[in-house]
Formats: structure tokens, sequence, C-alpha cells
């Protein structure tokens, strides 16, 4: 099942042939490209790996149905490679699994990778570890598994069987807790060289926060672009800032539609390959992939960048399906962030935390008759209230970087967009709230940055503080 939170969830075939190739030409290479640039990787230290159990249904014939993911316990033998052990990854509350995530891996000061699927998963553990800390190192020091943790009794047994005393590791974590988070990852582990987990795309703000804040000083590597449908690109270039990875054309044969043509209502619309893709254009991807997807249109648009050998090297740019479109503007979710970025920079002490879009369109009664407007829901650190003005400079600040935008908001046919500053953590809040009405798993889950539903969008409007 794809993850449903920008979009409709699909269910797709996965095959043992589509899971090799992936592992093949996806998870080695990057492996290799991370050991070059990375060397100190290269060592006998654990990575504490972020994930979380997915549970799955069966299809009426008993074909199981979930999420495009197996758990570490399921390979045992890449098992002594974490700092989780085996019983942990049975645990489906996700609450409850993050905890033990975080106690093994205080208890091991040698951690040498933090690694998960997506920036917002480990982002999502700092905070935990922020609100959670003296909890976990009281278990620490006493060599016991928090009795707040709803586990199976069996599950119970052979994790408290694997946890000793440790006072002397318990004093060094609360020297580092009390010179506060900022940089905490490299106090706790002095010998933590990288974070893995894409970091781009709707990540990329957490990525940010990370290395602002808890990461500060920590290489990342994002290292794939792919979907449900498979393996898409690997990023062979981890120290460079932007992330761009090169298609791999065995993994599943891509077609490309130029951005000019996204519009026109063609059931077979004229597509280009490979070899005829130019550097600096935008286009959506088309794929076929190995398990019966043929023609399929994942809904991606992509800048070619460059090429590696004659194969194109992308960056990824924006979900058709999460652009803002009241009146024929189409401002991308990319285009929207580099506004809001700006804006935050010129409100004094903001520090941008999460944030999300809906059209006004969506909203019903509950927003009042006005012109077609966007309805910004923000998350800070640092300020409790916004002024007219700042909400207004956002606007500006769109109106600046889109003249398409710009022509429609002078003309009067789209309404200034209304900023609503939402309470701390709602973002968080949120996660699980879309989560228990889907089919995805935290492993898949992205925020989506235009919201489609209407109770989401209420969600937030009870949640506003400003």
């Amino acid at each position: 099942m794809t993850s449903g939170t920008s979009g409709p969830s699909a269910m797709l075939l996965s095959t043992k042939a589509t899971n090799s190739e992936f592992f093949l030409q996806g998870v080695a290479v990057c492996l290799d490209a991370m050991r070059r640039a990375f060397p100190e990787t290269d060592s006998l230290q654990k990575t504490t790996k972020f994930f979380y159990s997915p549970t799955f249904r069966q299809s009426e014939a008993g074909i199981p149905i979930g999420p495009n993911s197996s758990t570490p316990a399921s390979s045992r033998h890449m098992l002594h490679l974490y700092t989780t052990p085996a019983p942990a990854f049975e645990v489906i509350s996700e609450k409850d699994a993050l905890y033990l995530h975080l106690l093994f891996a205080l208890r091991d000061p040698s951690v040498g990778t933090l690694e998960s699927n997506f920036a917002s998963t480990i982002f999502y553990a700092f905070s935990a570890l922020q609100d959670r800390w003296q909890e976990l190192v009281e278990d620490v020091e006493r060599g016991s598994v928090s009795s707040a943790l709803t586990l199976e009794p069996s599950v119970r047994s052979r994790l408290e069987a694997l946890v000793k005393p440790d006072p002397e590791r318990a004093a060094q974590l609360r020297a580092c807790f009390s010179d506060g988070f900022r940089g905490i990852a490299r106090r706790l582990w002095p010998r933590l060289h990288l974070v893995l987990a894409v970091d781009s795309g709707s990540n990329q703000i957490y990525g940010e926060m990370l290395r602002e804040s808890f990461c500060q000083g920590l290489a990342f590597y994002s290292p794939f672009y792919a979907a449900t449908e498979g393996l898409i690109g690997v990023n062979l270039w981890p120290q460079e800032p932007n992330r761009r990875y090169l298609l791999c054309p065995r993994s599943m044969f891509c077609e490309f539609l130029p951005e000019s043509l996204l519009e026109e209502e063609e059931e077979a619309p004229r597509t280009l390959l490979m070899e005829d893709v130019e550097e600096g254009q935008n286009y959506e991807l088309i794929i076929t992939n190995a398990s019966g997807l043929f023609r399929y249109r994942i809904g991606d648009v992509v800048k070619v960048v460059g090429f590696h050998n004659r194969c194109p090297v992308v960056e990824f740019q924006y979900r058709r399906g999460q652009m803002l479109n009241v009146r024929g503007e189409k401002v991308s979710e990319t285009l929207f962030l580099v506004a809001l970025k700006k804006a935050v920079s010129q409100w004094p002490g903001a520090q941008l935390v999460d944030y999300c879009c809906a059209e006004s369109g969506i909203m019903g009664d509950s927003i009042g008759g006005s012109d077609p407007h966007y309805q910004v829901f923000i998350e800070l650190k640092g300020v409790r209230n916004l002024t007219e003005q700042q909400r207004y400079k956002l606007d500006v600040c769109l109106q600046q970087e889109s003249s398409v935008y710009k022509s429609f908001r002078i003309k009067g046919s789209i309404g200034p967009m209304r900023v609503q500053l939402v309470a701390n953590g709602t973002f968080g809040e949120l996660r699980k709230d879309m989560m228990a009405f889907s089919n995805t798993s935290p492993n898949t889950f992205k925020t989506p940055r235009v919201l489609r539903r209407k109770e989401n969008v209420h969600f937030l409007l009870g949640k506003t503080v400003s």
C-alpha cells in the first residue's frame, strides 16, 4: 500500500525481483558511496535504526497487504548491526517502540550512525528524547524497562534480560542533558559519524532543523529517491548539499513528460526517453516497473541537473498533488517553502518548526465568505504571536517568488492568505491523527504540505493560538 499522505492510497504488487533490485541497485550502491565519502563509517560501530514494525492484513487469497517495508527482525543476519534488539522490533505501538530505540541507543556510547527512512522520523525521535530523557536515564541507571510501556510479557522479559544497571553511563547522560539539546547527538555519542535519512522534498525542513539543533556538526547522507513503486534513483554524491539522484535504468523504465505539457489532456501523452531529456528542464516521471505497473504517473516532477556517463541526474522538485491552485496559479511546494523561509527570517526570534496549507475551497462555511485564498498553518519556536504586518509579509514574499500569484493578487481574484500560528507540538499530533485514519506507517509517513481533507484542516483550526 502506498502511504496515502499526498493522495489516495493505492495497492501495488511487490515481488521478490523488485525487492532484490532495490537492494542490489540501491542499498549496495549507496553503502559503497557512503563508505567512500565517509570512511569512518566502515567500522564495527552499531547503528541506531528508527524503524516501526508495520501491521499487515491479508487478502481473501492470503496475500499480505501493508506498507512496502520489512522489519529488521525478519532479516536475522542484520540484527547485529543495530543497537535495538530483536524483541523491540515486535512492539507495534510507535510510542513504545520509539522509547525502546532510544533506551538501547543511550546505553551504547559508541553508536556510529543514526538511520531512518526519512529525516522527519529522526526529528520526532529527538523531540521524544527531549520529553522523556529523565525516565530513560533512570532506566539506564537501574537496568530496567519502564513500567509505563505496554509490552507483551514475553517481550518484556526478553528485553529485561538484556539490560543491566549502568550508573556510570547514566551519570554521563545526565551531564550531557544538563547542557541542553543543541548539539546533543554528538555529546551523547562522541563517535557518531553520520545521519542516514532522506532529507529532500517534504523532508527538507526536518533535515535543516536537525542540522541546526540536535545534530549540529554531523554529516547527513540522503541515499535514495524511491517510492512504494520501487527504486527510482541513488545519490552518488553524499557530500553535495543539493540532493541529486542518478536514475537507475535497470530498476524501472522511465519516461519523461515535459513540464510544459502537463496540462494537456491526453490518455497517452507524448513522452521522452532518457537520451532525449535536456539539462535544466523539468519533467514529470512516468514509470514502468517489473511488477506490473505500465506507464504509471507517480506525480513527481524532477529537474534534470546533469548526466552521469549518459544517464540523467535529477533533483526532486514537487509532487503535482501538492500544488496550491485556487485560480490556475499552480504554486509548488518548493516555491512556497522558499517564500516561507524568507518571511520567517524577517520575523525576529522566529524559527520554523513545521507548516502546511489548505485551499479555501475545502474549508466550507468555517472560514467565512471571501475571495479564494490560501489558509496557512505554521508552528514556530521563539514567538508566541504574529502581528498582522508579519502575516502579510508571507503574502508579499510569495508574490516576490511567483509572478503568476502576484498578478492574481493585484487583480483581486485571489485574496490575501490567512496565516495561523498553531500550538507547539501540533504537527506531531496531526501526524498521529492522520496515521490513525490511513494505511500508512511511521516509516513511510510524509507530512502533506497541502491538505486535501476538511477534517485535517479543522484539526489545525482547533490548535490555532494566534
